[in-house]
């Protein structure tokens, strides 16, 4: 099995997911036609999206080497990026049966109408194993490292049912779509929180800078593009340590800028390839279900947060917290956690907070703040532990991915810099049948209390002739 699923993972997800999407909509009563071309501009949405991020990667990542190496900010925790997460979740034993499993309790908890979405985003599910893995090879217990996976699927589901009708008013073209993606969905209840507590300062709630505001009050400074060449030069700055060598390195600056610039203005343009695919195939699942399934209105369909990571907002925040976030990297005290690779990852972190915000940029760049505050801990916190799982996968797969230099543990933004999970392996790990009863006991009653509303709102539905359920926000 776990030759099998690491087989299948290691096609990638630009290829996973035309397979996934083209026989969903043939199941689904759509043309092979439509149900290939659909198919295929998920893939390459996704391949789209690889190279842009990459671009970021390999244009960002030299400069801040050298920023790293001059001002000499060496720290403990050696940033993997989320490529070899993912690789480390996949390759262990709970990745092998990681997909199987998590549809198992999907299927489940639709039957029970303990939740409204069907999480077909297949190549996300690392999430689940990462976490599994991690406690896993802690705890030295595969019992236990399916145990929390299983726990952070099925509060993932319960927070995609939460957020869905917030998400899918504030998106455009999103009728129908949750996102059932646990890194995502751990910042929601800080963008709740703070986003109730600054509407109570005075005059916050008045500041309605989105990013179209931004546009008409700096014009081109607000533009998301010119704002990613202004961070790319003033990067590509702080890789010289004279006037005279600035001077000297005045291409390579400029083409940084411009590079940076590129990536914001390509983004948005590659996220349409994802609407454009996944569309004809929300829709019809929508259809098919309505029509075939009594009581089975207001199903959302799980998708991947790439559909939205486009949005300007989350541009222009994920742009002014990289700088930011490096420069409290050093800062924070007990922090041992650079972020490097894992920055091309920042986008993820806003599509569940916008909604909340509402696109405010000042607040959900304080959101964004405290998240990454609270990530950078976690990530120190749990790196020994990922170091162990990661080991391991080196030492059985060779793949150099995973390989962490000599003198350091490994980390990674995305998934470990998730509350969810540093909370769910806190309780598992170290509080042992204590936290584990406490995260059952918390998580039956999210699902009952989901339940709940969603019975009452299906009643709804049924006297108002409505086919959409108004999730509780």
């Amino acid at each position: 099995m776990e030759q099998v699923f690491a087989y299948i993972i290691g096609l990638g997800a630009a290829v996973m997911m035309p397979v996934i999407f083209t026989v969903l909509g043939l199941c689904i009563g759509i043309k092979f036609g439509d149900a290939l071309k659909s198919g295929l501009k998920v893939g390459v949405g996704f391949i789209g999206l690889s190279i842009v991020t990459a671009l970021l990667t390999s244009a960002l990542g030299p400069a801040l080497n050298i920023v790293v190496d001059i001002y000499d900010l060496q720290l403990k925790v050696f940033d993997m990026g989320w490529p070899a997460a993912a690789a480390v979740a996949y390759n262990t034993a709970v990745g092998a049966f990681i997909i199987p499993v998590c549809l198992g309790v999907n299927l489940l908890m639709l039957l029970t109408r303990t939740t409204r979405t069907v999480n077909i985003d297949l190549w996300n599910y690392w999430h689940f194993a990462f976490i599994g893995a991690v406690i896993y090879f802690a705890s030295d217990s595969l019992a236990w490292g399916f145990f929390g996976a299983i726990i952070c699927y099925i509060i993932t589901l319960i927070i995609a049912d939460i957020t869905a009708m917030k998400f899918q008013r504030y998106y455009k073209d999103m009728d129908g779509i949750s996102i059932p993606q646990p890194f995502c969905a751990g910042f929601v209840p800080f963008a709740w929180a703070i986003n109730k507590g600054l509407d109570k300062i005075p005059g916050i709630e008045k500041l309605e800078i989105d990013a179209e505001g931004l546009k008409k009050k700096f014009g081109l400074l607000g533009e998301p593009l010119f704002l990613g060449v202004i961070v790319g030069i003033g990067i590509g700055c702080l890789t010289c340590t004279s006037w005279a060598e600035i001077v000297d390195k005045i291409p390579y600056i400029l083409g940084l800028g411009i590079k940076m610039g590129a990536v914001m203005e390509l983004i948005p343009r590659v996220t349409v390839l994802f609407i454009e695919g996944l569309k004809p195939i929300s829709d019809a699942t929508r259809s098919l279900i309505a029509r075939k399934f009594k009581g089975a209105d207001g199903l959302n369909i799980g998708m991947s947060p790439a559909l939205v990571i486009g949005h300007p907002t989350t541009l222009v925040v994920s742009l002014l917290l990289i700088p930011v976030t490096l420069f409290l990297a050093v800062l924070l005290p007990g922090n041992q956690f650079l972020p490097l690779a894992s920055l091309a990852g920042m986008f993820y972190v806003f599509p569940l907070v916008l909604p909340y915000t509402k696109g405010n940029v000042l607040k959900t760049f304080i959101v964004g703040l405290v998240v990454i505050v609270l990530a950078l801990y976690a990530v120190t916190n749990l790196s020994g532990f990922f170091t162990l799982a990661a080991k391991d996968v080196y030492a059985n797969t060779g793949d150099a991915a995973v390989a962490i230099p000599e003198g350091f543990a490994g980390g990674s933004l995305d998934f470990a810099g998730s509350p969810l999970a540093w909370i769910i392996f806190q309780c598992t790990y170290w509080l042992k049948w204590i936290g584990s009863g406490i995260l059952v006991v918390g998580t039956m009653a999210l699902m009952w209390w989901n339940r709940v509303h969603i019975i009452r709102n299906q009643k709804l539905m049924a006297e108002r002739g409505s086919d959409r359920i108004q999730t509780t926000e």
